[in-house]
Parts: structure tokens; sequence; C-alpha cells
């Protein structure tokens, strides 16, 4: 190994440490922020130690560099905080793309590879064709281009083990005959692509979370097994990192619904949502912005529980602003984050760090659960399922054992909604009609707005 190589491979150590540094600094709201521009500085020098090996064409890669670049700077600055989820999933799946046209481009280039070799790049299109199409339905959903509600069809779980099976039984004689087996490979990248559709189509938009996790862990699998193809240590270990941290958190999302994964991605929750569910009976009680002051302005404590309508209002600034003149009228302010809220993994954490809500004032569901008796308003701003009782006690209900926060348990509920219509669940909520509910209509903004236009004004 000369001088050069060694360099290499020592920059790639280096960007592997600063890589697990990073995700390690990500498990902390005040942290996370510095973590993102620390594990940019290791991809820095992931990129600058593989620009150094030899025998690469720098023009096409400048171009790809500029091009990548300009692209990502303009989603970066034009997506929308509420366009956030569907943005990461279509990222996921050019994750899933780039591993694999590596795949491709590797066998077309060296079809007479070792039987290691040859493995990594079948798995590599595989998992990469599967992420690249499923990412791309999950797009659709979260983006509501495609139907939220799960696609479910006879046979649906037949076919899907036939396609895996072909698909796996192709791989065993491509392995044995690659020179020979052009043709099939194609075809087996095609049915993965099918494979990923079918994945993800019987999937209801209220477990996207779920969904999302799983094909970044798929993305960080196949950009593993690309690194295997072209011996690059340090996207071994990316991939790796991305790979186990994302199935990591898909338990921890699945533990949060009470469901497996295979429920998650079998079951088609939303699909017949209301055919054994319990009648909602009793009548919603709207309440003005003057008469919850006169609430609030008595509470002792109060506890905010975000939820995706908090995104779509992008109501987080007056929130959090909200939240402040309580703590200076003696009220303990607390978020509680339910870990599925939102469209994608971490959402509500996101938009309550954007606004620069005190880490240690954001609490998990078990201990907000714990000390919701005593609370005296729990203000729910566009949650929905989260918060929803029928888990609780309705066991013809679709969500029925899924741990919520319970609210309904607290001496007053707001409820800050557009409508009565159900979240994205399609799931109706008896908590708009419990006896300490209080209905609070409007865009979630406007109404924060007008709480902290009370206060001010009084």
């Amino acid at each position: 190994m000369n001088g050069l190589d060694q360099i290499i491979n020592i920059s790639y150590i280096v960007a592997s440490i600063i890589f697990i540094y990073g995700l390690k600094m990500l498990g902390r709201q005040d942290t996370a922020r510095r973590a993102n521009m620390i594990s940019a500085v290791g991809m820095l020098i992931a990129i600058v130690a593989t620009l150094l090996s030899k025998g690469l064409s720098y023009q096409w890669i400048i171009v790809g560099m500029v091009v990548g670049s300009a692209i990502g700077a303009y989603a970066a600055q034009t997506v929308k905080m509420t366009a956030m989820p569907e943005m990461v999933g279509l990222f996921n799946g050019f994750g899933g793309l780039a591993s694999l046209l590596v795949g491709m481009a590797e066998y077309h280039l060296h079809p007479h590879s070792s039987v290691e070799t040859l493995v990594s790049i079948y798995l590599t299109v595989l998992i990469g064709a599967v992420t690249f199409s499923g990412s791309l339905i999950a797009w659709g959903k979260l983006s509501e281009k495609l139907s939220g509600k799960p696609v479910l069809f006879r046979g649906q779980k037949q076919i899907n083990g036939a396609l895996l099976a072909g698909v796996l039984a192709m791989g065993v004689w491509f392995t044995i005959y690659p020179v020979e087996s052009y043709t099939l490979f194609v075809i087996a990248a095609v049915l993965s692509l099918i494979l990923g559709v079918l994945l993800v189509i019987p999937i209801g938009g209220a477990d996207m979370p779920v969904v999302i996790s799983l094909l970044n862990s798929y993305s960080g699998l196949a950009a593993a097994m690309a690194g295997f193809i072209i011996q690059n240590n340090v996207l071994i270990v990316a991939g790796c990192l991305v790979g186990t941290s994302g199935l990591i958190l898909t338990q921890i999302m699945c533990k949060a619904m009470n469901r497996s994964l295979a429920n998650v991605l079998f079951s088609g929750m939303g699909a017949t949502a209301g055919a054994a569910v319990a009648q909602v009976k009793g009548e919603a009680k709207a309440m003005t912005s003057n008469d919850a002051f006169y609430i609030l302005e008595a509470a002792r404590s109060v506890m905010f529980v975000p939820g995706y309508g908090m995104a779509v209002a992008q109501a987080q600034h007056v929130v959090r602003e909200l939240g402040k003149i309580l703590e200076e009228n003696g009220a303990e302010v607390t978020y509680a984050v339910h870990p599925v809220a939102g469209r994608m993994p971490g959402h509500m954490n996101v938009l309550l760090a954007e606004a620069d809500i005190p880490y240690e004032q954001l609490i998990e569901m078990e201990a907000a659960n714990s000390m919701m008796g005593a609370v005296d308003v729990a203000i729910v701003i566009g949650a929905n399922d989260v918060v929803n009782p029928a888990a609780r006690e309705d066991k013809g209900s679709p969500i029925y054992g899924m741990p919520i926060i319970n609210v309904d348990q607290a001496k007053t509920c707001f409820v800050l909604k557009r409508s009565m219509a159900s979240g994205f669940a399609g799931i109706e909520n008896p908590l708009f009609f419990c006896d300490n509910t209080r209905m609070l209509f409007g865009d979630a903004k406007t109404m924060v707005q007008s709480l902290v236009g009370e206060f001010k004004g009084s």
C-alpha cells in the first residue's frame, strides 16, 4: 500500500468516527444542529478522500456535484416544513437509486467478479430498487398525490411472496452463471421495482412514519452493499449506521403503536376503519379564544400536545410565544410529544426545535401520562389519532391497543382543529365529545395568536 492509499484509508477512519459521534449527538435536541454540521464535515472528508483515488473521471464528477448541489440547495431553501416528510421519503428513494445504479454499472463493467462481489451486486440492486420505488409511493401518499388509504386486493401477500421468492431464485442463478445472465439481471431489477411498489401500497397514511424509517434503513443497507462492491470502507460504515439506526427507530415506533412490524406492513390499517367501531355519541362544545383565555389565565399547569395540524398551520413559533406568556403568568408549561405524531419520525421534535422550545420542556408519552391527572389544561394542536381514547377503550377500533397521550384525563382539554374531520387514519375521535373537552375551531396559528392577543390586552 502506497502513501496515498494510506492517507485515503486514514481519512475514511476519521470520517467514520465523526459519523458515529455526530449520530450520538443527534440524540439530543440541544446538540442536534451541531451534530449535522459535524457529520457534514465527516462527509466532506470522505468525499475528498474518495476524489484522491486514481482512475476517476473528474469532469463528470464535477458535473454531478454541481447539478446535485444546485438541486439540493434549491430543495432545502424552498421546501415547506409541512412538506419535509415527503422530501425525506423522496431523498431515501434517490439513495436507493444511487446504490442500484452503482450495482448495475459494476456488473456491466466486471461480470467476471468473485462470488462475494456478485452477491453484493445483486443485493445492492435488489434493495436499492425496492427502496427507490417504495419511497416514490411513500412520497406520493405523504404529499397526497396518491391516496393515503391502503390499497388491498385478493392474494396480495401471496403475490408479494412469489415475487420475492422469484427474485431470490434469480439471484442464485445469477451468482452461478453471471456472464450469461444479463437479461435475467435486468428482469430481476424490474421485478424488484414492482415489489417495492406492492410492499408500500397496502400501508395506510397513518403508518407512514414507520415506513419512512424502514425505507431509510433499506437505503442504508443498499449503500453498505454498494460499499462492499467498490471496496469503500466509509460507505460500508455509513451504510451500516443508517441501516441499523433505521431498524432501531422502526422498532421503537412500532412499539409506540403497540403493533408488530408485520402488522404495520400487512394489516392495511384504515382500509376498513369504522366497520366495527363503536358509534361516537355526544355533542362537541365549541369555545371562543376569549373564554379559553380566562381558563388559561387561572391555570397552574399547561401541557401542549402538537400534531400534524401544527405543522400545516406553521404555528410552532406562536405556540412558543404563548408558552412563554403562560410561564410568566406562573404556569408550568410542558410539551408532550408522541413518537408517531406527524408524518415522519421526529416530526414534532424538529418543529419545536425550530421554535427554540427548551429541550427540558419536551416530555415523552409515558411521563406525560403519569402527570396528566394533575394538568389543568391540555392543549391539543392538530393531533388526532395519538390522543384518541378509542385506542384505549374501543376494541373494534383499528388503533385499539395503541398507546396514546391521555389528554382526556386532564382537568380541561382544548382541541384546536379546523373542523370535526377525522385524522390521517380516518378514525372518529371520542375526545371531541368528552365533558371536559372544548373545541377551538379555526386555523391553529390564528387561534393561538388570538390567545396571545388576549393575554397581551388583559
